[in-house]
């Protein structure tokens, strides 16, 4: 399985990303900005909730543009089974009703969701209870985790 291959698919949904959040920026900012939404008295607070919002599409727009350069500069390396579940393992999952889901542990852009060969795969930090649990993991492994009051087990398929 070829990891070059998963790393441009992050980099096409980043990149995509960050066009529709540089799109929903200048939206919000034309909004802000127009003529129209200029306050005629203290209640009247179109014009400053779209200024809100234009500043919190812009911060998003940069922290987006900030993992697309991190994730330009990055190489996925191979698992090696003797160090175990490390930073860029993809790893398959089964959880105990069966189900499967991909993850890749990543130090940014955890949270991306994306479609790579057919298959779905969720980009997980090692911060996260599932990715804290799956660090020096090896195929085979079950490891479990607490979220709030619900505990679930995973079992580890595959890791490349």
């Amino acid at each position: 399985m070829n990891k070059a291959h998963l790393l441009q698919s992050i980099l096409e949904q980043l990149r995509a990303d960050l066009a529709q959040a540089e799109q929903a920026a200048l939206s919000a900012y034309e909004t802000a900005t127009h003529e129209e939404n200029i306050a005629e008295n203290k209640y009247d607070t179109l014009g400053l909730e779209a200024s809100y919002l234009a500043t919190g599409q812009a911060r998003r727009a940069e922290e987006i543009r900030l993992c697309l350069s991190a994730w330009q500069k990055r190489q996925l390396r191979p698992y090696d089974p003797e160090q175990g579940i490390q930073l860029g393992a993809l790893v398959w999952l089964a959880d105990a009703k069966g189900a499967e889901q991909c993850v890749l542990l990543v130090s940014e852009g955890a949270g991306l969701k994306l479609q790579w060969n057919a298959q779905h795969v969720l980009l997980i930090s090692p911060r996260a209870p599932l990715g804290q649990a799956l660090i020096g993991c090896t195929e085979g492994d079950a490891v479990d985790i607490q979220v709030g009051t619900l505990k679930q087990r995973y079992q580890v398929l595959r890791v490349v």
